[in-house]
């Protein structure tokens, strides 16, 4: 069933009604991330029983395609065919084999996570942070992705919407609702709690697998805005999900992408985009088990709106 859309005008209240500017002090950079404590992770810890791990990341490739028309550049600096072919390079004997390769992450195929300082709302960002604070000189001066420097380690809980809606696919333009998620913590018999990272697998990566990429000017589908509500009420660190995370095309005038413009700016909520969640799927479905310890480490960066990341699960 589409999910409920509310009004823009609902949705603007959002920003205060959602905010937890000051929660954690004036100077907080971490938003929901200080909702992981030493408890949460010892008890995600807890939860492990097999040691098998499963990637929730997608392969970064260097080819364009329909969704990438800028791919990733990749390039050997030094590589091994002289070597193979019996020539000498005497002047580095020692040589080995080096790569080159940079990427822009934010968009709709690297698996990535969006720290606090990648959007921002009337001039601020988390916590009131001035926009500016974020210069083209100087990156990210405030909520850079270097916050989370010490890893992510807790809960995760997935939410596999096909499963719950019996087809294969949530339809690009059409939302997550939270029905969805309150119905697939019924059927599988978990509650999304404080300091989880709340994983919703749309099926659009497995869409993408067997249709190939379309354009982004086709739509995407996310969370619907009605989530944030609950979001906020179960006090989730982080939202993931298969896709960038805001459906498309929006269905709002102002708030164009809500996830992030509320989540990030006055939730302080970090978000976690075009996730993997076909392998981790079916390893909850074998299992008939949907949480799991989630281990997430974003690079140091210093002074970036967000990082690449392979998020490991861990059953």
């Amino acid at each position: 069933m589409p999910a409920k859309i509310p009004a823009e005008s609902e949705v603007l209240g959002y920003f205060k009604s959602l905010s937890n500017w000051g929660r954690w002090g004036q100077d907080d950079q971490l938003g929901t991330l200080n909702l992981i404590n030493a408890d949460k992770t010892r008890r995600a810890v807890a939860t492990v029983r097999e040691g098998v791990t499963v990637s929730l990341s997608r392969t970064v490739r260097f080819e364009p395609s329909a969704d990438a028309p800028i791919p990733p550049v990749h390039y050997m600096v030094e590589s091994g065919e002289g070597w193979a072919t019996g020539q000498k390079v005497t002047s580095r004997p020692n040589a080995a084999a080096t790569d080159f390769f940079g990427m822009i992450f934010h968009g709709a195929t690297i698996t990535h996570v969006d720290s606090l300082a990648h959007f921002f709302w009337e001039g601020k960002t988390y916590n009131g942070k001035p926009a500016h604070m974020v210069s083209t000189n100087l990156g990210a001066t405030v909520c850079s992705v270097e916050q989370a420097k010490n890893g992510i380690m807790t809960r995760g809980v997935l939410v596999d919407v096909p499963m719950i809606r019996g087809n294969n696919w949530v339809e690009r333009g059409e939302g997550v609702s939270p029905e969805d998620i309150l119905a697939a913590e019924q059927r599988c018999g978990f509650k999304v709690e404080e300091g989880d990272v709340l994983l919703v697998r749309t099926g659009q990566l497995h869409r993408r697998n067997v249709e190939g990429p379309v354009d982004r000017s086709a739509g995407s589908t996310a969370c619907q805005a009605a989530c944030l509500p609950l979001f906020h009420q179960r006090g989730i660190a982080m939202l993931g999900s298969d896709t960038g995370n805001d459906v498309s095309p929006s269905q709002y005038s102002k708030v164009l992408q809500p996830i992030h413009q509320v989540g990030i700016t006055a939730m302080g909520l970090w978000i976690l985009d075009n996730a993997n969640l076909d392998d981790v799927a079916e390893a909850c479905r074998q299992r008939n088990r949907w949480e799991f310890l989630l281990s997430i480490g974003p690079l140091r960066l210093h002074n970036t709106t967000g990082s690449p990341v392979n998020p490991i699960a861990v059953f």
